[in-house]
């Protein structure tokens, strides 16, 4: 399924459930909110979360160990599939592991299912999507809209396709995320951000042209 065709799809599916749901609490409903919703509901799931006052190199690290775990939780502890999945060999998945420290005799007791990690994903992505919104849209309103946010999730999950992330494409979207959010608390400027990251001024220009962010 190409890009365009997956975001078509998501729109599609998640416009009637947000606008049910709007239409419940609100009396209207609100396109620019199901817009950008949909917006980040096509992007890679990594829902992962990674502290801010890390340095480049420790998040980076972080964000790996993390982003291992689930996906040895999703994948049931089967290395062979995980590797065909990451795009890499199951020798270098291995090695990854132990360089992480990753326990997976432990990861494969604590199996998650794809559809209770597309619930928490779309759970995050509705609540940052409403959170725009708090300035605009009256408290008690607001909150209704809030609790319905995890039932809303469960139903989006369901229909939502489920998109799968290589090694490489999982490392790229981690560092347009974290870099993002960096950039964003130095207000843009870069020198800051790098000071902040540990990481060298021109390393950062090079991050931010080849992953296209915005300062």
């Amino acid at each position: 399924m190409s890009k365009t065709d997956l975001e078509e799809k998501i729109k599609e599916k998640v416009s009637s459930l947000l606008e049910e749901t709007m239409e419940k609490h609100w009396g209207i409903t609100i396109p620019k909110i199901e817009e950008d919703l949909s917006g980040k509901l096509s992007h890679p799931q990594l829902n992962i979360y990674v502290p801010l006052n890390l340095s480049f190199s420790a998040a980076k690290k972080f964000f790996k160990a993390e982003f291992l775990k689930r996906e040895l939780r999703l994948h049931k502890g089967n290395i062979s599939q995980l590797a065909k999945v990451l795009g890499i060999d199951r020798r270098s998945v291995h090695r990854v592991i132990k360089d992480l420290g990753v326990d997976v005799e432990k990861l494969r007791k604590e199996i998650q299912s794809i559809e209770d990690s597309q619930t928490g994903f779309v759970d995050h992505a509705i609540r940052s999507t409403l959170d725009q919104y708090k300035e605009v849209i009256q408290p008690q309103k607001m909150e209704k809209m809030y609790e319905e946010v995890h039932e809303l999730s469960r139903n989006i999950a369901k229909i939502l396709p489920h998109q799968e992330l290589s090694w490489k494409e999982a490392e790229k979207e981690f560092e347009r995320q974290f870099l993002s959010e960096a950039l964003k608390e130095s207000k843009g400027v870069v020198t800051k951000a790098a000071s902040k990251l540990k990481i060298r001024v021109e390393t950062l220009h090079r991050k931010i042209k080849r992953l296209g962010l915005e300062r």
